[in-house]
């Protein structure tokens, strides 16, 4: 790891801090609760696809992949989860495992579909559903839900995942994850950041619009009311999808409850951390994280209908980082589902570059 010198005084106290954004808002050893614990990130993706078992499987849509889940425990007593698609074919051991991490209250399911694409091109990926997020335990204290203690949740499953060489894909707030952990992990262990729809610069339009819905609405009678619901409130930001796709996307963020109905999977404490963003005041600075990726490959993903990132924060994005790539994704706002095949073969194309 990089020594903690590297972060500096600023940047302590951004990530120390509730107030950078939603995105950022604010333990005995992660153990891992599989009969392949211990094994290397290799041999364990390996063990996955000789083996995988049926415990919590999954398939993903048009693909015939196979993914399975797994907790480890927080240094203060949560579990926590996480599910993995095993690496197959022979040239498997030379990429990098893909490390993905989620918006701000979204689970593993957003990333089903570039999963089972990259598994299905050789790679090992690796999915984590924050604390109070997905399949994760709920913390009593929403003040936990917060980028150091997260930081520290992801690094303790880095750990003992084994992961000695892996590339991030970051959601919104992942992506934020994804720019401070270049300041805890050496460029020779974390290869490579995708981030998709976030950067240094958020626009406040869509930290209130986020604002004004997180744990407003959790309990609906059936997958389609979801889907309306979701169709009503982001219709600008996805207007090409069809009730389908609003369907398909209302499956990733919500579970079936065992006396029907579904609820949408986080805890609605989760709201208490974006008190107060709707008062007016600035997003601080957070360049100096983005600085951070200068010494390894970026790709950027951008929305083109979205509210959080602009095109000119992106423009600077590419002066900042001039070796960084960046792409849109046409007719999608915040954030671009990673569904369609050109932006997948796109991610998968980066990732090939860091094989090489």
């Amino acid at each position: 790891m990089a020594s903690p010198d590297l972060v500096g005084t600023h940047l302590a106290r951004v990530l120390q801090s509730n107030r950078i954004c939603p995105y950022l808002a604010r333990s005995g050893k992660a153990v891992y609760l599989r009969k392949n614990r211990g094994l290397t990130a290799d041999a364990r993706s390996a063990e996955l696809m000789k083996d995988p078992g049926n415990d919590n499987m999954e398939s993903s849509a048009n693909t015939e992949t196979a993914s399975r889940s797994f907790t480890w425990t927080s240094r203060d007593g949560l579990t926590l989860s996480g599910r993995e698609w095993g690496a197959s074919g022979k040239d498997a051991s030379r990429h990098p495992t893909i490390l993905c991490l989620t918006g701000l209250s979204r689970n593993t399911r957003d990333f089903n579909d570039i999963a089972a694409y990259l598994q299905n091109s050789g790679y090992h990926v690796i999915a984590l559903d924050y604390r109070g997020r997905g399949a994760s335990a709920w913390d009593p204290e929403w003040h936990n839900y917060a980028l150091p203690v997260e930081g520290h949740d992801i690094d303790d499953a880095i750990e003992f995942l084994g992961l000695k060489r892996f590339a991030v894909l970051g959601t919104s707030r992942g992506g934020l994850h994804a720019m401070a952990m270049t300041h805890r992990y050496d460029a020779d262990r974390m290869v490579g950041v995708i981030l998709n729809d976030v950067g240094p610069h958020l626009e406040m339009k869509a930290i209130h619009r986020i604002a004004a819905s997180i744990g407003k609405k959790m309990d609906y009678p059936d997958f389609e009311a979801v889907a309306e619901h979701m169709e009503h409130t982001l219709g600008a930001q996805f207007p090409s999808f069809s009730k389908q796709d609003w369907l398909k996307l209302s499956r990733q963020l919500a579970s079936p409850r065992d006396s029907g109905g579904c609820v949408i999977d986080y805890d609605p404490a989760l709201a208490h951390t974006l008190v107060g963003w709707d008062d007016g005041s600035p997003t601080p600075d957070i360049w100096p994280l983005f600085e951070g990726l200068g010494k390894i490959p970026v790709l950027i993903i951008h929305g083109e209908m979205s509210d959080l990132l602009s095109r000119e924060t992106c423009e600077k994005m590419l002066t900042v980082h001039p070796g960084a790539r960046l792409i849109t994704v046409r007719g999608q706002g915040h954030a671009p589902v990673l569904w369609d095949q050109e932006t997948q073969q796109e991610i998968a194309a980066f990732l090939d570059r860091l094989s090489a």
